[in-house]
């Protein structure tokens, strides 16, 4: 009668097992439909439509674009559309490396206005290569200057880089490099960021989208006609904190007018 017992008891702990999914497996199966997006293999650029559902990343207004400058529609306006509004002391927040780009958000206050509307600065953050390209170039760092107005409408300035000389600005920002991934650091200091842009002010503008999910397509885009200067070392060491080649593939134009705003 005992050995009955144990075989019964044996029998129905293998049968109970059987039927349950092991807590490994299950994990396992949780993570691989956790899909995020990215800018390689399955989860890359050409993957977002599918795997972001309810983006915008299908929509006809997709940045980023190649401009061709013989394209783009010189301005007929007497005043510069675009005022930038930062003081000499701009606050730095902190830097993110949210696993796509190194990020560096800013305290409330500084902003611009574009068209008489105000969209205040948000974040920078970095591509490397450039998104943008310019009659086919692609330059080896494009800067995202990123504001948003109270509706939820942004306007994004796109600063190119080339390598050459140092940059103190860059120098500034790199000293709080290296960052870990899904990392961030404090750091409540100011800048100028007024040296930032280029010495020729001229820019190309056209209406688009965010170039990561949601891929939103409520951004005035101004992208700087010539590229800012920074060091090669500059370049390196910002690649080595960031994904590679964190840019998406150029976007159709879709009967978009590009303009050129030229007041230099």
């Amino acid at each position: 009668m005992k050995k009955i017992i144990t075989v019964f008891i044996v029998f129905t702990f293998i049968a109970f097992n059987s039927c349950k999914t092991p807590k490994d497996k299950t994990e396992t199966h949780t993570k691989e439909h956790a899909t995020h997006w990215s800018y390689n293999g399955e989860t890359a650029p050409v993957h977002w439509v599918e795997i972001e559902k309810n983006s915008d990343c299908n929509g006809n207004k997709q940045s980023p674009i190649n401009i061709i400058d013989i394209d783009a529609k010189p301005t007929q306006q007497k005043v510069n559309p675009l005022n930038i509004l930062y003081t000499p002391s701009t606050e730095l927040k902190q830097v993110i490396n949210n696993g796509h780009s190194i990020q560096f958000d800013f305290e409330a206050g500084d902003s611009i206005q574009y068209h008489g509307n105000t969209y205040y600065l948000s974040q920078l953050h970095f591509h490397e290569p450039s998104e943008h390209t310019i009659d086919g170039i692609r330059y080896p760092l494009e800067i995202h200057m990123v504001h948003k107005s109270k509706f939820d409408t942004y306007t994004v300035m796109s600063i190119l880089a080339k390598e050459g000389v140092k940059s103190q600005l860059f120098e500034f920002f790199e000293s709080f490099l290296p960052i870990k991934v899904n990392t961030k650091k404090e750091i409540h200091q100011s800048s100028d960021l007024a040296t930032l842009f280029p010495e020729n002010k001229n820019f190309y503008t056209y209406g688009g989208s965010l170039t990561t999910p949601p891929c939103t397509e409520t951004v005035n885009w101004i992208v700087f006609k010539d590229p800012i200067i920074i060091s090669v070392d500059e370049v390196l060491k910002l690649k080595s904190n960031m994904p590679m080649d964190n840019f998406r593939n150029e976007q159709a134009l879709n009967n978009r007018v590009v303009s050129l705003n030229s007041y230099n």
